[in-house]
């Protein structure tokens, strides 16, 4: 479960920056392919990490595809003919990405910020969970398991959890890039071609599957207020990179 300790006063992000300056923000109104994206990423961590540029927030969509992650296992692609198929040098394992779904990548200066890798993913869950709060879903994280939780309770059925949300992120030279992707309204069966994060037992769901019409922008804008929260103040009205 979320550390309900966390302090979340917008005067006092949890995993704001020392100086307290803002992050860019950006978003791409249409698809961005993955390599286009890894290589821009790539770049804009490299000046930032050279003091060259500022932090950044990009929010965009993938045409659909998946990713391997540096912990992957070749069993858990199990359509690998079905879309366009991406090694990632981020965490983790299989993931999809596609339309209706919100990619957010995260580059951040943890120099500027604080050196624990922990906390910042921790941070980055937060960052989630927060989001989701404002449509009234209750995101969870799980012990042994990366990602954003949900509960779904039926009358007569067991409970079951289905992930939201996931995470992976990479670090060099204490600069983050790679981030977190929150579904909103993605076709939900194109996850069937992996074994989605290595699970097995757990199913994938969306705020449109919950039953929230949630529209991207208002997506954005829950990531945008959560994120003020856990991070800090960002610049907005900045072109994509």
């Amino acid at each position: 479960m979320l550390d309900r300790s966390l302090n979340l006063s917008p005067d006092a992000p949890i995993f704001g920056r020392d100086d307290g300056l803002p992050t860019q923000w950006a978003v791409s109104r249409t698809p961005v392919p993955y390599p286009e994206a890894v290589a821009a990423m790539e770049a804009r961590a490299a000046a930032i990490a050279d003091g060259t540029a500022g932090e950044l927030i990009w929010l965009l969509e993938h045409p659909p595809l998946y990713t391997a992650g540096v912990s992957a296992k070749d069993t858990d692609l199990l359509e690998p003919n079905r879309f366009p198929v991406f090694a990632s040098g981020r965490g983790g394992q299989f993931t999809y990405h596609g339309p209706g779904q919100r990619v957010a990548y995260v580059m951040l200066d943890l120099t500027k910020r604080r050196r624990d890798v922990r906390a910042f993913v921790a941070s980055l869950e937060a960052w989630v969970i927060g989001a989701l709060a404002r449509f009234n879903v209750e995101g969870e994280i799980r012990d042994g398991r990366v990602g954003v939780w949900v509960e779904r309770k039926a009358p007569g059925a067991p409970i079951r959890e289905d992930k939201i949300a996931a995470i992976g992120v990479k670090l060099r030279r204490w600069v983050s890039f790679h981030g977190v992707s929150l579904n909103v309204e993605p076709d939900l069966s194109h996850f069937s071609g992996i074994v989605p994060c290595g699970q097995t037992e757990h199913g994938v769901t969306s705020l449109v599957d919950l039953g929230l019409p949630v529209t991207m922008d208002e997506a954005d804008d829950a990531l945008r207020a959560s994120f003020r929260l856990v991070f800090g103040e960002v610049e907005e009205g900045l072109p994509p990179i």
